[in-house]
């Protein structure tokens, strides 16, 4: 699965996941997989980031990547420990050719109708929208999407079960991003499942 397109459209909701302890891994994964919620995004914010895609990568049914993805290092290290696509705060030209090199999808961030342009002057059309409520929330993503309407777009950041219906509403939005799924500390099974089931029923 190297289209991010395909990736954004497999749930209605991508986990946005810090994991300091790989040991909790695969029942994370597990829970959220049988919730309904197959794309995995493992941010490469702790130092067991690799060590979880790897564990998460051996899940059946899970579409693992990574997260936080800041230059061409990060992406082939990411790759080599098993993610199939890639999330970054924002978009540069050694990334997006890193990742045309190495054929993995790039879900790139984007904050305003420039980085946008400078996307699709690269041959992009996907975007994460970043940080989502601080840019403006929908007003300014609807107001970016006025011109810039032939993208899709993931918004992330500030997102929450509670508001992630409307941004879904939105005909360019294919997918949120989400990290309210999995608390910090030792996982509750249960209660991560029971969240991924409620955030899998918000697709359309």
């Amino acid at each position: 699965m190297k289209s991010v397109e395909k990736v954004m459209r497999a749930a209605p909701v991508i986990p946005v996941l810090v994991i300091e302890d790989a040991t909790h891994a695969r029942a994370i994964a597990e829970a959220l997989v049988a919730g309904g919620l197959p794309v995995l995004e493992v941010t490469l914010r702790t130092e067991s980031a690799l060590d979880v895609i790897r564990e998460m990568a051996k899940v059946e049914g899970a579409i693992v990547g990574a997260g936080t993805v800041l230059n061409p290092d990060d992406l082939a290290r990411a790759q080599d420990a098993g993610a199939t696509f890639a999330v970054s705060p924002g978009l540069t030209k050694k990334l997006a050719k890193a990742a045309d090199k190495l054929d993995i999808a790039l879900l790139p961030g984007v904050a305003n109708a420039g980085d946008i342009m400078r996307g699709l002057d690269m041959g992009l059309e996907h975007f994460k929208f970043f940080p989502a409520v601080a840019n403006g929330g929908i007003p300014a993503l609807k107001s970016l999407l006025g011109p810039l309407y032939k993208i899709s777009i993931c918004p992330t950041g500030g997102v929450t079960q509670a508001t992630a219906a409307d941004w879904l509403a939105i005909p360019q939005v294919l997918c949120v991003g989400g990290s309210w799924l999995v608390p910090a500390g030792t996982p509750d099974v249960a209660a991560i499942r029971a969240a991924a089931e409620a955030a899998a029923g918000l697709g359309r």
